[in-house]
């Protein structure tokens, strides 16, 4: 094999180096991390969404221990929620509290009504649910909703030390005018947005944007909203999946989202062990480089 067909790829986390030489992934036992570039602070880049997943009665909660304890053991820490999401909150905080891995979890929720009160109100509940004690990580504004009144609300709270970081999300394209907008006027640590292989709109203008005004970019449908993945899923996984260690279209379509540079940390959802321990694998191995971008590209479009 020639030099030029090698590659080494600096892995976020303490500097490590994963090679990956003719398809062969060396072993890296840690997940990958990125940079918040608000403070410096080192992300994993695979977490846990819980909209619809974790919205379960008790009888039906074990698995979703299961879920966490994955994420866990494999070097995440992000999970992903929302007072929008039913029962969510609640039943992360439950699951948290019940594994004792409260340190091991960086927290994610959002505010979601009109109006500062009730603003106040549904935060307070949020954190009260997810038991943070008395500091988040991140809140963020909801799908923009009020969202001038809540973001003076959660800046606020940060300087308070209530809120380590904040942010704003969307999961539609027709948002990103007016996402843009807020992006270019506000300080933000965080956007939660939609992208994915066969949605990569993001890239046009808010994913460079992100890497200008130092915001980092949580991934909130990297499934294509689950459209993709099934369809991805009735073709044979191609040869040169290999290359990036990936052994499921599901690592391929969440390597996608994270070969973007701006891309900080994806979110995929779901409530099932066995589709959590193939999810965290994609942060693990060779990062794809342009020419594999187009190799999924093509994948998608054939």
């Amino acid at each position: 094999m020639s030099l030029s067909r090698a590659s080494l790829l600096r892995a976020a986390a303490g500097g490590a180096l994963t090679l990956a030489l003719g398809g062969r992934v060396s072993a890296q036992t840690t997940m990958a991390r990125r940079r918040i570039p608000s403070s410096g602070e080192m992300l994993p880049v695979v977490g846990v969404g819980t909209w619809l997943t974790f919205d379960q009665p008790p009888e039906k909660r074990a698995p979703l221990g299961e879920v966490l304890r994955i994420l866990f053991e494999n070097g995440g820490s992000m999970i992903d929620s929302s007072p929008m999401y039913g029962a969510s909150e609640a039943v992360v905080g439950e699951l948290l509290a019940a594994a004792g891995s409260r340190d091991k979890a960086f927290i994610a929720t959002k505010v979601w009504t009109q109006g500062k009160q009730a603003g106040i109100e549904q935060m307070r509940r949020s954190m009260e649910l997810l038991r943070t004690g008395p500091r988040i990580e991140l809140m963020q504004v909801h799908n923009l909703v009020d969202w001038r009144t809540h973001l003076a609300t959660v800046r606020a709270w940060k300087a308070e030390g209530r809120v380590r970081y904040l942010g704003v999300t969307h999961y539609q394209a027709s948002a990103y005018d007016e996402l843009e907008a807020i992006m270019r006027a506000e300080a933000l640590d965080f956007v939660q947005l939609n992208y994915a292989l066969n949605d990569r709109a993001a890239e046009r203008r808010l994913l460079p944007l992100a890497a200008e005004r130092s915001i980092a970019i949580i991934v909130n449908q990297p499934f294509g909203g689950g459209g993709l993945i099934r369809q991805m899923m009735q073709k044979p996984l191609p040869g040169w999946a290999a290359e990036i260690g990936c052994t499921s279209w599901a690592q391929i379509l969440l390597k996608f989202a994270l070969s973007h540079p701006a891309v900080t940390c994806v979110i995929p959802g779901t409530g099932r062990a066995d589709h959590a321990r193939d999810n965290v694998r994609a942060g693990f191995g060779a990062i794809a480089d342009a020419a594999m971008r187009a190799r999924m590209i093509a994948a998608l479009d054939g």
